[in-house]
């Protein structure tokens, strides 16, 4: 990028937060707590998908023999990869099961995903002694690349140009692991701006009669993309000022009908703060408080379901437009991302977990015929409170209707479990959850061991001062 050419407003605003040395917030230590929760249930995360064959084929050298000495490790398994390979391993593992943290907001997504390219290269530059790097390092570069995907979804919707949200995954990553690599301003401009002309993903992969399980490591695929372009700017590869707001070639105007991006807030915090875990159940978070009400209403039903008529499910537009389905589900991506097979499976079985979305649990009869039961209707209420920054809520209630026209009570869920308005409630299941995917992987005492390091605040100085690959060495099996 010419020194001379003015770069786009939030290309400079990117630029200047990530070279900003303290993120200003009233509640910095709310931010500090929340960073640690998001590493451990992001590598919890990553330890469950380890059971799942279609994740690990992918995890490794892409020629297989070859080896990067020093390079960076993939935490619960054994390859030593290079960093731009590591990011995609690590971020496939993370968002592959959809139990990791959610972002919803003009457009909606998973700021762990970043987890990726920023945990692959500080191991990278820490075991190859490159730079001294630390896990607060690894903290603070999560803290902003949380902020800066989040704040750029509040109102910017590439979904409804057909774009994905990985998209700013891409551009997260690259501005914070160029900051790792030692980048000066210029260098994250450059590749901020290369993030940005990959252009849009398409989201044709999340969508019926699509939905494949590109969903699931197409994160994965940005992470390592933002890896990519951040050392190619070390490398002084150039950049492009104007790449959102040139005329007809610029992304505004080739992408979306000439609508400028926008950061709709200073950048600081607030996304790592107000941020959405998944503490119970893996399932699209659009879809989190119909399931709940579901388990709610399963007592009732479950001896009755031959005797429903109509299943009522009251919703959001946003849950409407990306998991309402109906027809036949083709895979476990398919599946997770339909809102009545995840309130089928709540009413007949009573819980929700990622075996529920498999073949063998989906050739159960019961669930499809629940599913020509149910009937998805908008409350405009719901869909306004959505939007609301104030209250960011994701609403559902579930009614259902006997053959004999009696009716269960309608049930309602504004705020989901892991909501920061949920959160004291929230606290001990988030626990149990990273210590559950930590037994998937690990014997008993290697995951006590890390379960205190993760998890307990006590042990949180010390985890900050930790060189980060003896980090990851405790995730080698």
């Amino acid at each position: 990028m010419k020194r001379e050419s003015k770069p786009d407003r939030v290309l400079s605003a990117i630029a200047d937060y990530i070279l900003s040395q303290r993120i200003q917030s009233r509640a910095a230590h709310m931010a500090a707590i929340k960073a640690h929760e998001c590493l451990a249930d992001s590598l919890g995360c990553a330890m469950l998908a380890l059971r799942c064959r279609e994740c690990t084929k992918l995890l490794g050298p892409l020629v297989p023999g070859t080896k990067v000495p020093r390079g960076a490790r993939v935490p619960g398994t054994n390859f030593v990869l290079d960093p731009v390979k590591a990011a995609f391993d690590l971020g496939c593992m993370i968002r592959w099961l959809d139990y990791n943290d959610t972002w919803l907001a003009a457009e909606w997504g998973h700021p762990s995903d970043n987890l990726g390219g920023i945990l692959a290269v500080a191991d990278w530059l820490s075991r190859s002694g490159k730079r001294a790097i630390k896990m607060r390092d690894v903290l603070k570069a999560m803290i902003k690349a949380y902020e800066i995907q989040g704040v750029l979804a509040l109102e910017n919707s590439f979904n409804r140009a057909g774009l994905d949200h990985v998209i700013l995954v891409r551009v997260a990553t690259a501005a914070a692991v160029t900051s790792l690599l030692g980048g000066k301003r210029e260098q994250i401009l450059n590749a901020v701006s290369n993030a940005w002309a990959d252009g849009g993903n398409l989201r044709v992969y999340r969508q019926a009669p699509n939905t494949g399980s590109r969903k699931s490591w197409a994160a994965g695929d940005a992470t390592a993309r933002g890896v990519w372009h951040a050392l190619m700017a070390m490398k002084g590869e150039m950049g492009y000022p104007t790449v959102l707001s040139a005329k007809k070639w610029g992304f505004s105007d080739a992408l979306l009908e000439g609508k400028p991006v926008v950061l709709s807030r200073p950048l600081g915090s607030y996304v790592v703060e107000n941020i959405l875990f998944k503490v119970s159940f893996p399932a699209e978070f659009h879809a989190q408080t119909a399931v709940e009400c579901a388990f709610k209403l399963h007592p009732e039903v479950r001896h009755r379901l031959g005797q429903i008529d109509q299943v009522r499910i009251t919703t959001h537009e946003s849950a409407i437009r990306i998991i309402d389905k109906k027809g036949p589900l083709k895979n476990p991506a398919d599946r997770d991302h339909c809102l009545q097979y995840m309130v089928a499976v709540g009413l007949i079985f009573g819980r929700l977990t990622s075996e529920h979305y498999e073949d063998k649990f989906a050739k159960d009869p019961r669930i499809d015929r629940l599913r020509k039961k149910m009937t998805v209707v908008e409350n405009r209420h719901y869909s306004r409170d959505y939007l609301d920054p104030r209250k960011r809520s994701i609403a559902n209630a579930l009614q259902i209707r006997f053959k004999d026209g009696s009716m269960s009570e309608n049930i309602a869920v504004e705020f989901p479990l892991g909501h920061p308005r949920r959160w004291r409630e929230s606290t001990e299941l988030h626990v149990i959850k990273f210590w559950r995917n930590l037994n998937s992987r690990f014997d008993r005492k290697r995951s006590k061991k890390l379960l205190r390091t993760c998890m307990d605040p006590k042990q949180w100085g010390r985890l900050d001062e930790m060189r980060v690959h003896r980090f990851v060495d405790l995730f080698v099996p």
